[in-house]
């Protein structure tokens, strides 16, 4: 009797764990862009979200390993077309998966559709440590502390709302960046609602192409603005898109950066500054990949 207790134990927890798969996923390439029309990229839905049931993506091959994987761009070596081809996807989530188990899923769709195979190699990165250089500069948030986190549903991506001066309306935690365009080239505005400061060094990270630390020991969340010229480098455009999300012509919604890099930008506008040194970390490297995923 106490074995086949121990037996339908062992049934009952193994129907409890969720498949380390998806349930149902379509994967298919991306439609071209059409001329002058904003392109929305990212993925929504799954755990933690309103829709924890469906995952809707598009996506680079970059920006599923970065789900996949738990790394940053810059911990990513393989073929130049991982950043620029784009997919639409559409996942089934297992009831009860958490996110670490959607991890798992991602990495098993990666290598049966496109046959991803890889390898871990440490290197060392310039890596920047982000300290305060002046206190008082960052201003606690304004949203009551038990205000929701940010839950978009699964599907296209709606943008926040603007105010009359141009501002995201930002109600809930999130952090929200508009790139112009004007007479002197690209700037950019970045907006923090409720966000931790590593939350903030993880949005200079993306755009230095390189680790940001948080070093400033706070503890609070915050409301930010950050305003700075962005490398133009950085700017990725697949083949025939126009400008990006956020990213148009019109040089009357330019910010005005003083020609501030981001570095720049955050001592002089939030009090904070970056050193640099050097410390290994882990990357993958892309042995093979398809650009085309197999069939549904």
């Amino acid at each position: 009797m106490q074995m086949r207790n121990a037996f339908l134990s062992v049934l009952i927890l193994a129907a409890s764990i969720p498949a380390q798969t998806f349930e149902v996923a379509t994967v298919k390439p991306a439609e071209p862009p059409e001329p002058g029309k904003r392109m929305m990229m990212g993925i929504s839905g799954g755990p933690g979200s309103r829709d924890p049931g469906q995952i809707s993506a598009n996506v680079t091959l970059s920006m599923l390993l970065i789900n996949a994987y738990d790394v940053k761009p810059y911990q990513i070596t393989g073929p130049p077309w991982r950043n620029v081809e784009r997919y639409e996807i559409i996942a089934k989530v297992p009831t009860g998966a958490t996110k670490d188990q959607v991890r798992v899923m991602w990495q098993k769709l990666l290598a049966d559709r496109f046959g991803l195979t890889l390898h871990h190699q440490s290197k060392v990165f310039q890596v920047e440590e982000m300290q305060i250089a002046k206190a008082g500069k960052l201003k606690e948030t304004t949203l009551a502390p038990d205000t929701p986190e940010a839950q978009p549903p699964a599907g296209p991506f709606v943008p926040p709302k603007m105010d009359k001066n141009g501002e995201p309306e930002l109600t809930v935690p999130g952090l929200f960046m508009r790139m112009t365009v004007g007479p002197t080239g690209p700037s950019a505005h970045m907006v923090g609602k409720a966000q931790t400061t590593a939350q903030l060094a993880g949005a200079v990270a993306n755009e230095l192409d390189r680790p940001v630390v948080d070093k400033t020991g706070l503890t609070g969340k915050y409301d930010f603005v950050l305003d700075f010229v962005p490398d133009p480098s950085r700017i990725r455009l697949p083949p025939g898109a126009g400008p990006p999300p956020g990213l148009g012509g019109d040089a009357t919604n330019a910010t005005d950066p003083s020609g501030l890099t981001i570095i720049g930008a955050l001592q002089q506008q939030l009090g904070l500054h970056l050193v640099s040194t050097k410390a290994p970390l882990d990357t993958i490297v892309i042995d093979h990949a398809e650009k085309v995923p197999s069939e549904n």
